[in-house]
């Protein structure tokens, strides 16, 4: 839900800045302009998801949508806070990759060529981490497991 949110305020913004760009330019659109306005969208839609997916994840521990949502990104195991390479990896991983799966679920494989590992009822394994060995938590069970570590090691 949360991955959703942010490709939605990342349109929106791109697409207000696109249209301010296109008013100020004029009405006139030829096939260089539309060009020039599609690479300007790409350009901008991929600065704009890396500023919101590492840039803010590095300063506040989330995303606009993990924000909205109450969620926040820690890194594996000791729910620390992610580094800049941790969260590149995870931009990466999530612009090339996982827009793949699908397709992988449709045929039945995984990249590597072998089947993924069912539970007895038919329904794959998932990994316990994702690439970058990041993951998003709940910002109420993050305090809850910081409370409870604290009072372990005091």
């Amino acid at each position: 839900m949360a991955v959703g949110l942010d490709c939605y305020l990342c349109q929106l913004v791109v697409g207000l800045l696109v249209h301010s760009c296109l008013d100020a330019a004029g009405a006139g659109l030829g096939a260089v302009g539309a060009g020039r306005t599609v690479a300007a969208l790409a350009c901008q839609l991929l600065v704009l998801s890396f500023a919101n997916q590492v840039l803010l994840t590095m300063a506040v521990r989330a995303s606009a949508g993990k924000l909205i949502m109450g969620l926040r990104v820690i890194r594996l195991p000791d729910a620390g806070r992610p580094g800049f390479r941790r969260l590149v990896l995870r931009w990466l991983y999530g612009l090339f990759w996982l827009p793949l799966q699908p397709w992988y679920r449709l045929r039945g494989a995984r990249p590597g060529g072998e089947r993924p590992v069912e539970r007895p009822g038919r329904c794959p394994v998932e990994g316990p981490e994702d690439l970058a060995g990041v993951r998003q938590v709940r910002h109420s069970d993050l305090r809850y497991y910081r409370a409870a570590t604290a009072g372990r090691t005091g």
